[in-house]
């Protein structure tokens, strides 16, 4: 619209001009070398731009002379730059999908046509990398390392390399390089905190948490939980030798993460060796509001060395109090009971866990009971050692399939900081020796598992044993084929023992 306007606009300037022009006549005289030539306005404008556009016309065509090897070049290099990038691209589709000949073949020809630019040597460290060649992957890897603009994509491409042949020192410092060229990269710092995790370095580990955090790299939730769970590891080192430092750190993680379970056991056990036993109930209390658990009930129960068995047992009601009567407050309840040859009111605490699910724990403790009211070769106490036998295990540490008893700042599978949570393991039995000698045994057993019990000939009768107390370990008992019942009994409570 505004481009027709001013052309119309142009042309009523040009007729007003020429109308201007006619209505003013008059002579133009050039006098040059002798001559003199006289013609009107008229003739004489317009002889001016004939000559003007055939100077231009000169003037170009003898320009384009001068330019035409530079645009030659540039076009040939446009053309292989344009071939380039289309074999770049088709070398990260080969990559993509898993081609290692096309991959080699396009990074071949983006190298020849573009040369060494940084998505060229990306592309042939990717495509060495599928094609298995691990040499030719970290050589280009290493050029880009001298690159300062891809120094750290090659740390990247070299670390990858470095865990893949298992050369964790070589995987460190390029880790560590990384984070120092640029603290913002998320592998890089991942990886610092993995190794100083490993190492045992917790003040270097909160340290990179902190940094994370500072960065944005963690939201602040979780820079404050992997905080607490870095301090109750220094405090958990330290409990031993040094309580007083173990005490400031455990007490620094329950302020960032009350609901941490073995940092307020630490504080409560750390706080009552000191004497200080309304703070180290207070720390426990709150935690078991969020988190019942055994570790817990144990540091509660024994906050006062001296103290009765029928004030453990009221403690133990206190906490059945605070978490509504959980299964674990009624473990305690039971426990404590039983200590205190209360049977009855032992036996009413664990009724509503034997009337629905009736774990391995459950039933040892009621295996205990039946013994210290009974005899430990009661026919109700046995009945509950073979219930033990079968029953669902109680919940444990698991972090990664890695099942414990104790709990730990990093998984032992992956290193993987705060890992390890409370929880139920799946309950399944390996199969029995019969089928294991008619099928192939699997590359990789399940971690927390148990194992079968290996066939054996009558055994001699064995004395009862007694019964570990509820906090200890709860082995499974399997059945052993062709062994007799009385066999069966006796490897159960050799093996409780």
């Amino acid at each position: 619209m505004w481009r027709a306007l001013a052309f119309l606009a142009f042309l009523a300037l040009a007729a007003f001009g020429a109308v201007w022009i006619a209505d003013r006549p008059g002579v133009v005289t050039i006098t040059w070398n002798g001559y003199e030539v006289a013609t009107s306005l008229a003739v004489a404008l317009v002889g001016v731009l004939i000559a003007a556009v055939a100077v231009g016309l000169v003037w170009a065509l003898v320009r384009g002379v001068i330019n035409l090897p530079e645009w030659l070049v540039r076009g040939s290099r446009d053309r292989r730059r344009a071939k380039g990038l289309a074999a770049l691209s088709r070398g990260m589709v080969a990559v993509g999908s898993g081609d290692p000949l096309a991959a080699r073949r396009h990074a071949g020809d983006a190298e020849r046509l573009l040369g060494e630019q940084p998505l060229t040597l990306l592309l042939k460290a990717q495509a060495a990398q599928i094609s298995g060649d691990r040499q030719a992957a970290e050589s280009a890897f290493q050029r880009m390392v001298d690159d300062p603009e891809t120094r750290v994509l090659g740390l990247r491409g070299l670390f990858v390399e470095a865990r893949r042949r298992e050369d964790e020192v070589a995987a460190r410092a390029y880790a560590a390089e990384a984070a120092r060229l640029s603290p913002s990269v998320t592998w890089a710092n991942e990886a610092v905190l993995e190794s100083q995790c490993a190492d045992g370095d917790w003040g270097g580990a909160l340290e990179t948490v902190e940094r994370r955090g500072s960065l944005g790299l963690l939201d602040k939730s979780a820079a404050r939980r992997q905080r607490a769970v870095l301090l109750t590891a220094a405090a958990q080192r330290r409990e031993a030798g040094e309580p007083e430092a173990a005490t400031e750190r455990a007490l620094q993680a329950v302020k960032l993460a009350p609901d941490l379970v073995p940092a307020a056991s630490i504080a409560g056990r750390l706080l009552a060796r000191r004497g200080d036993l309304r703070k180290a109930a207070k720390i426990v209390e709150a935690a078991w509001k969020a988190n019942p658990h055994p570790d817990l009930a144990k540091v509660y129960l024994g906050l006062r060395t001296g103290d009765s068995v029928r004030d453990r047992l009221a403690r133990a009601e206190t906490l059945a109090k605070l978490s509504s009567w959980h299964p674990e407050a009624r473990l305690a309840i039971a426990q404590a009971a039983l200590d205190a040859r209360e049977f009855a009111q032992a036996r009413d605490a664990l009724k509503p866990l034997v009337a629905e699910r009736p774990t391995v724990r459950t039933c040892l403790l009621m295996a205990r009971i039946e013994e210290a009211e009974h005899g430990a070769g009661s026919g109700r106490a046995r009945e509950w050692l073979a219930r033990a036998a079968h029953a669902p295990r109680d919940p444990v540490w698991i972090a990664d399939g890695f099942a414990s008893e104790t709990w730990a700042p990093v998984s032992p599978v992956t290193g993987r900081l705060d890992a390890f949570a409370w929880r139920e393991p799946p309950n399944t039995l390996a199969p029995p020796p019969e089928a294991e000698a008619d099928e192939p045994a699997p590359e990789k057993a399940s971690i927390i598992a148990p194992p079968p019990l290996p066939a054996a000939p009558k055994p001699e009768p064995a004395p009862p044993a007694a019964v570990p107390p509820v906090g200890a370990a709860s082995p499974v008992v399997l059945p052993v084929p062709g062994a007799t019942p009385a066999a069966v009994e006796t490897e159960k409570a050799r093996q409780i023992a």
